[in-house]
């Protein structure tokens, strides 16, 4: 019996589907913004019916929360679903889900190439755990661990880990991040809301008008500086931007890359991850050069008797489209 199989990646702000052909791969990649519906099963219902598919025998929706039991609430989302009554709504045979993180874990192995952007380090170690961290909407972590010939994906909720400040301006924020905040985690600093966060505990600690950037803005007037001084051409400023805020931007994704190293570089040897760190999220792919030349490899290298052991282990920026997908579509596999 033929099977009509379906992959899906749900996040705080956006989620991306896929039919997979006879060979597994993806096709019909679409992107829906979840505030547009109401439900994981209104959105997959409005993505087949684009698609002018009718029905599914078989999906693996990949969600960017902890999955354990029938009931899935996202972290950063207003969705909330049961997991078996999605499935009969849908009139789906077999419904997977899995943690977002879970998903980019297994994709790994099957990204090619010319979607990996190696930063730094030696050679892959073959068959060693692998390390996967990425910021996005929030901040996910996860690891790959070879079990025999096969690969074991690990669930977890690194990203509410507490995080450690080593300069004396990293400690400041920290310190104003803790007049707002119970638990200052890492994702308080290494996500989209975290540049925020990060931007407006410079602005206050340095006296400045804080004003409202987004996200978006934090990293396009944060990196402007490097892409000009390398030719790159830039939209005009807004009047309303000044240059002690471009600056205060800049600092703020100076700040996020030195931190993102450190916390990769807690993670790879918490796990041993001699197989690489590979880095994914919507953030950091749209770095650039910015995060090359960022202190993002001499952060993460920064352990102390541990530097030998981690100059070796190579880093990777996933510049893949849709790593989760693949990563779900391995769940079918």
């Amino acid at each position: 019996m033929s099977k009509t199989q379906l992959v899906g990646d749900v996040g705080g702000t956006n989620a991306r589907f896929a039919l997979l052909d006879n060979d597994g791969n993806l096709k019909a990649t679409c992107t829906l913004p979840t505030g547009n519906f109401d439900s994981l099963s209104e959105a997959i219902s409005a993505y087949l019916i684009e698609q002018q598919v009718e029905t599914i025998t078989h999906a693996a929706i990949a969600v960017a929360t902890p999955v354990v039991g029938d009931k899935v609430k996202l972290t950063n989302n207003k969705w909330s679903f049961s997991i078996e009554q999605t499935r009969q709504v849908l009139g789906i045979d077999k419904l997977h889900v899995i943690n977002d993180f879970t998903a980019l874990a297994l994709s790994v192995n099957h990204l090619p190439d010319n979607e990996l952007l190696q930063v730094g380090g030696g050679q892959v170690m073959e068959n060693h755990a692998k390390a996967i961290i990425g910021p996005g909407t929030g901040l996910g972590v996860s690891g790959l661990v070879p079990c025999g010939s096969q690969w074991s994906a690990l669930q977890g909720e690194g990203g509410h880990v507490s995080i450690g400040v080593r300069t004396l301006r990293e400690i400041a924020v920290y310190e104003q991040l803790m007049l707002e905040f119970k638990h200052v985690s890492a994702e308080r600093f290494l996500s989209g809301p975290g540049l925020v966060n990060i931007y407006k505990a410079l602005c206050q600690l340095d006296g400045i008008s804080v004003g409202s950037l987004s996200p978006k803005e934090i990293s396009e007037f944060g990196t402007r500086r490097f892409m000009e001084s390398n030719g790159a051409t830039s939209e005009p400023l807004p009047i309303d931007i000044n240059d002690v805020q471009l600056a205060h931007c800049e600092e703020t994704l100076q700040i996020f890359c030195a931190l993102l190293g450190s916390c990769a570089g807690n993670l790879v040897l918490t796990l041993g991850a001699e197989g690489g760190v590979y880095i994914g999220g919507g953030i950091v792919p749209k770095l650039g050069g910015f995060f090359t030349q960022s202190q993002f490899r001499a952060e993460f290298e920064a352990k102390g008797r541990m530097r030998g052991y981690l100059e070796k282990i190579p880093s990777f920026v996933i510049k893949s489209p849709y790593p989760a997908l693949v990563g779900a579509a391995q769940v079918l596999a």
